[in-house]
């Protein structure tokens, strides 16, 4: 025998060898994994101060429970109750949950899940299980139907189920609100008087209304206040058209943004639709910051504001006058309250800013326009209205400048963007400035120092204007289940009413996505035409 043979020879005995002697490797048992879980109840109260059980059970007995997580519909937590422990129980595969009242809020209903982790020992990976949705709910409750579109809902009782008739009488009421989570408290029971407000709007059949508390009060997180506005957004089929425009405000300097909350309205037992509830324009520290007068402030520094006035062309107002054709009123001091000396006094420095505006020196720091006006926030305050292509600041139609004791003419705050904002239907602003014209911005903007200065703020905002497509994708999510309800309702087209036949702003006939596509659209596109107009 060769050597290379018995070499094979000998290797081969050795395999034979080894595999007779092998051991068997054992197979580690599979690990029990969860297959469902299934919840005990459907509603639940829970107890203010207090805890409440729910019974679940998981379809794997053998199943080792992990983490357990409460999780409303969106996926985060909710605020007004936790999952405090889950206790297992008596026969395998059944729990407990453990909820308890956080105490952050007096009425609540919410939409949750229990959510089941499972994670992989070899690798970390988790797998999650959620459950169905139950409902749990505070043992305090909000009399009227059950609206659940993720918006806050209002509730206004008018004292024996009265109707609101009247845009001057006041109707008592009693008014309470089911809020969101900490963000959007909730309210309870709380006396108020409401009535009709509104020009144009007040015409159509889904109304706005003015609620007056009979002390201020915070409502929706909101600062408190005795003055909230419900606007009915009729005509509006993105029911974002304000919402929007209070938030293009609010990225600028102007001194006050009304701040508004999307809500559902529910009067005297029945669903109105979709509302913005919004802060009323009022003279106070959380609003329109100026000093405050009194009938005595007559002379001197004293009678020179605070002042809070309107331009409108429904010239409708108590105390109004014109001034080279724009109609001027003042609505703070109230009528009752403005005197004699005031009303001279307001009256002849709006003559004074406008003279030195149309005067041979507009331009001149010490004697031109820039002597009367703050400057600063008339820029931002026409930005905001060309931005959202609103054409008001031209008629004018809710223009709001304000003066405080001792300062200048100051421009804001923003009110009332609907009418034809964001719409090419009733305005140019596809391919040119709307309010390049607007009362004295024709003057202003024949200063090229003025113009110069408008376009530098513009590309200063611009990184913070390009993100509100987005805002305007959140406000849709947001909107969905509530525009649907609205629009069952309410039929924008009808708006037609009042503009000759014609509809206002053109989308009242697309559909609720398609119109938020529509606003995305004509937002970027005028963004380009005021870069390239300026």
């Amino acid at each position: 025998m060769t050597r290379g043979r018995t070499w094979a020879l000998l290797l081969l005995l050795l395999a034979a060898f080894s595999c007779g002697r092998r051991e068997e490797i054992p197979h580690s048992q599979p690990e029990p994994r969860l297959r469902s879980v299934t919840i005990g109840l459907q509603n639940l109260v829970l107890p203010e101060g207090g805890t409440a059980e729910v019974p679940f059970s998981v379809k794997d007995p053998d199943f080792v429970i992990g983490p357990v997580r409460l999780q409303v519909a969106d996926g985060t937590e909710p605020s007004a109750f936790r999952l405090q422990e889950v206790i297992t129980g008596e026969t395998p595969g059944t729990y407990k949950a453990i909820l308890a009242d956080t105490g952050t809020e007096t009425v609540f209903e919410e939409e949750v899940r229990l959510t089941l982790v499972q994670r992989n020992p070899d690798n970390g990976v988790e797998s999650f299980f959620p459950s169905a949705c139950f409902t749990v709910r505070s043992e305090n409750q909000v009399e009227g139907p059950r609206v659940k579109t993720g918006l806050p809902v209002v509730y206004v009782n008018t004292e024996g189920g009265q109707g609101i008739y009247s845009k001057e009488e006041y109707v008592p009421a009693i008014l309470s609100v089911r809020g969101r989570g900490t963000e959007y408290p909730s309210l309870q029971e709380t006396a108020c008087f409401i009535r009709g407000r509104g020009n144009t709007t007040w015409t159509w059949p889904k109304k706005p209304y003015l609620v007056k508390m009979e002390a201020k009060t915070s409502v929706l997180g909101m600062p408190a206040h005795k003055r909230w506005v419900l606007l009915a957004n009729f005509m509006d089929r993105t029911l974002m058209r304000n919402l929007v425009s209070m938030k293009v405000s609010s990225l600028t300097s102007l001194a006050w943004t009304p701040r508004c909350v999307p809500v559902e309205l529910v009067l005297n037992g029945e669903h109105q639709g979709s509302y913005l509830l919004i802060e009323q324009v009022r003279v106070d520290k959380h609003r329109v910051a100026i000093t405050e007068m009194t009938r005595q402030d007559n002379e001197g520094q004293a009678v020179t504001g605070g002042y809070l006035l309107e331009l409108d062309f429904h010239y409708d107002n108590t105390f109004q006058w014109k001034e080279r054709n724009i109609p001027f009123a003042v609505k703070y001091p109230d009528p009752d309250d403005l005197t004699a000396a005031q009303k001279t006094y307001i009256k002849n420095y709006i003559a004074e800013v406008s003279n030195a505006i149309y005067g041979s020196q507009f331009q001149d720091p010490g004697k031109g326009y820039a002597k009367y006006l703050d400057v600063d926030s008339f820029i931002d305050y026409w930005l905001v209205f060309e931005v959202m292509c609103n054409h008001e600041l031209g008629n004018p139609g809710s223009v709001m400048f304000h003066k405080d004791r001792g300062g200048k003419l100051t421009a804001g705050p923003c009110w009332d963007f609907d009418w034809g904002v964001l719409s090419f239907y009733t305005s140019s602003g596809d391919t040119r400035l709307v309010n390049g014209q607007a009362i004295w911005y024709a003057r202003l903007f024949q200063d090229p120092a003025f113009k110069a200065r408008v376009k530098a703020r513009f590309e200063q905002l611009l990184p913070q204007l390009e993100t509100i497509p987005d805002y305007m994708d959140a406000c849709e999510q947001w909107l969905t289940q509530s525009a649907q309800l609205n629009f069952a309702m309410w039929n924008p087209a009808d708006d037609r009413s009042q503009n000759g036949g014609q509809i206002i702003n053109g989308d009242e006939n697309l559909s609720f996505h398609d119109a938020v596509v529509r606003l995305k659209q004509n937002y970027r596109k005028h963004l380009q035409v005021i870069s390239a107009s300026l």
